[in-house]
């Protein structure tokens, strides 16, 4: 980040740690659901709680669109994304599991040695990250959140289609919604999927990659699809009363 004029390089650097920091903790009340999905979000109140300016916090919620997360509307300003409801969930599987085995089958064919291990890698550095984490709260799976991503962009990238890794990265505002249902537990699962993948790909196998990579969405659509039943439910029982 280039500092502007009269400022120095460490100004600018200290600017950019802040919009980091504010960006991940108004992310983590999002994802915690302390900000509740379809609330709107008051920017100078959200600035009081973090005791910071407005400006980190319009950045950060910027960022947060981008990502999915909130929406902004004209004269209205910022909401917290609502949920994904059941259907919403089943499009999202439809378009991952007609995208994903491909490219799974595609990066077997052509993949290099130092790409699998890089993917190895970061299924253990996940692991390691996530070994002794038992909490509930987003700063406790951020971990697995962020691998998943990459993971999964990392073998779009390695299948050499770019179309298609752009069309993965277009579903990933999707991918953030239906994360807010991720809960502790969920992780050991993933990595255990994960590295059957790497498997997989390190055999150069490209039926056991597609295949891999298709029962790992459709468990984790159904870890999801539990979660989804559940929020309708607290929902109809909390309109009901």
């Amino acid at each position: 980040m280039r500092a502007g004029p009269g400022s120095s390089p460490g100004t600018a650097l200290r600017r950019e740690v802040l919009a980091d920091s504010v960006y991940e903790a108004v992310k983590a009340l999002i994802m915690d659901q302390q900000i509740e999905p379809g609330a709107k979000i008051n920017m100078d109140a959200l600035a009081r709680e973090l005791d910071v300016s407005p400006t980190p916090v319009r950045e950060a919620l910027a960022r947060l669109e981008s990502d999915g997360l909130v929406t902004k509307k004209a004269l209205l300003g910022y909401t917290a994304a609502a949920l994904l409801d059941a259907r919403g969930l089943d499009e999202l599987f439809e378009m991952r599991l007609l995208l994903e085995p491909a490219a799974a089958s595609w990066a077997a064919q052509s993949i290099e040695k130092a790409d699998v291990a890089a993917l190895a890698r970061m299924v253990s550095d996940a692991r390691a990250l996530t070994r002794d984490s038992h909490g509930e709260d987003y700063h406790a799976y951020r971990a697995v959140v962020q691998h998943d991503r990459e993971f999964h962009e990392a073998i779009a990238d390695a299948s050499g289609r770019a179309l298609l890794l752009q069309m993965l990265r277009r579903l990933h505002p999707h991918t953030q919604l239906y994360r807010l249902f991720f809960r502790h537990g969920h992780e050991r699962a993933t990595l255990a999927e994960h590295t059957e993948i790497v498997r997989t790909l390190r055999q150069r196998d490209p039926e056991a990659a597609a295949a891999a990579m298709t029962r790992h969405l459709e468990r984790a659509y159904a870890r999801f699809h539990i979660k989804v039943e559940q929020a309708a439910v607290e929902q109809a029982a909390g309109s009901a009363r």
